[in-house]
């Protein structure tokens, strides 16, 4: 049932979790500007230089970020409903973004056409194993069917299904790299958040207590990257996916410090996290503007053989995640915000 008094979607933002995500996200965005540029081989010949050891570093958090968002998701939508309107809110922003730069790189010669290509543009969800937009809306949909399960079953019973799912998914997948797709992984971090929403435990409440956790983590995360680099392992093992141990604590750490945190409500802080997901979705949306931008733009590899490359990669980032903000802000203002206060009618029209 579509109810009028809900149409805005707007809610009291908390900044304190507002900052985590804006934290993420340009962590994320740093993330991809070491691992897809090609910056990779160059460093992994030269792992011990100054640059190289900032670049792994600088990084290592991709992974660790996507688990602090799905928290974020997972803590408010557990008391909360999926509706029409928010589906349709979440699918028109990720089309919009799909299409439109499609088409820009089309009409400027930098992406030739062909008709797979089109087709993979206009089908929102084309795989479950490492594309976080498809997997996260197709997770956004279980969403109602999650909230009936962990409605039904008591505090036992829930931490019953976490030490269940961390086995299966963190333990086995640190040690034996048990192979997981996004969608599952996300419900288990839904299952994680709704207990910390959903049970009055003290434990959560120690702010703290968990930021320090999240920088003996951090330093672990760190020392495991340079430990594997001398055994001749790929420098990311351990937090190269979202369900190793190391990802998960500075995830789970970071959620529950910032969770904690007692910030005044922010107007710029919560404006700037609106947009965070469009940042995802402009800076990485696919293998041709990762070209375009971290080869061709950016042209990090070059980059970094000169004396200035930690300054050109923060520069980078920063500019990177200003401008996609400054672009989604527009899109919000000019096109989403006129076309939801019509899909508001349309559904106030067929009570949905």
């Amino acid at each position: 049932m579509y109810d009028i008094n809900r149409r805005t979607d707007r809610c009291n933002r908390n900044s304190n979790i507002e900052l985590l995500r804006i934290i993420a996200m340009f962590l994320i965005v740093a993330h991809h500007y070491v691992v897809n540029s090609g910056l990779m081989d160059v460093i992994l010949d030269n792992p011990t230089s100054g640059n190289s050891v900032f670049m792994l570093i600088y990084g290592m958090f991709g992974k660790t970020c996507i688990n602090c968002f799905v928290l974020i998701t997972g803590y408010f939508m557990c008391k909360s409903n999926i509706t029409v309107r928010k589906f349709v809110k979440l699918l028109a922003e990720i089309m919009f973004y799909r299409i439109v730069i499609y088409l820009i790189f089309i009409c400027t010669g930098y992406q030739s056409f062909s008709p797979i290509n089109l087709l993979i543009i206009i089908i929102p969800v084309t795989s479950i194993q490492q594309n976080f937009t498809g997997c996260f809306l197709i997770f956004w949909l279980t969403i109602p069917f999650l909230n009936i399960l962990i409605g039904n079953i008591d505090e036992r019973m829930h931490l019953f299904l976490l030490a269940l799912c961390g086995f299966t998914y963190i333990i086995l997948g640190t040690v034996h790299r048990v192979s997981m797709n996004y969608v599952t992984w996300f419900i288990v971090l839904y299952f994680i958040a709704s207990f910390i929403r959903m049970y009055d435990i003290e434990l959560f409440s120690r702010g703290k207590m968990w930021g320090r956790v999240c920088i003996i983590s951090i330093l672990l995360s760190i020392t495991s990257i340079f430990a594997c680099l001398q055994v001749g392992f790929a420098p990311y093992t351990f937090v190269s996916d979202s369900n190793t141990f190391l990802a998960v604590t500075i995830g789970l750490s970071a959620f529950l410090f910032f969770k904690n945190l007692k910030i005044q409500n922010s107007k710029i802080i919560n404006t700037i996290a609106s947009s965070t997901f469009g940042v995802l979705l402009i800076h990485a949306s696919g293998d041709t503007m990762r070209k375009w931008l971290w080869k061709d733009l950016f042209n990090n590899v070059e980059a970094y053989n000169n004396s200035n490359s930690i300054v050109h990669a923060l520069t980078s980032t920063i500019i990177i995640f200003i401008v996609c903000v400054i672009i989604d802000q527009i899109r919000i203002n000019l096109l989403e915000k006129p076309f939801m206060k019509w899909i508001d009618k349309r559904l106030l029209e067929r009570k949905l």
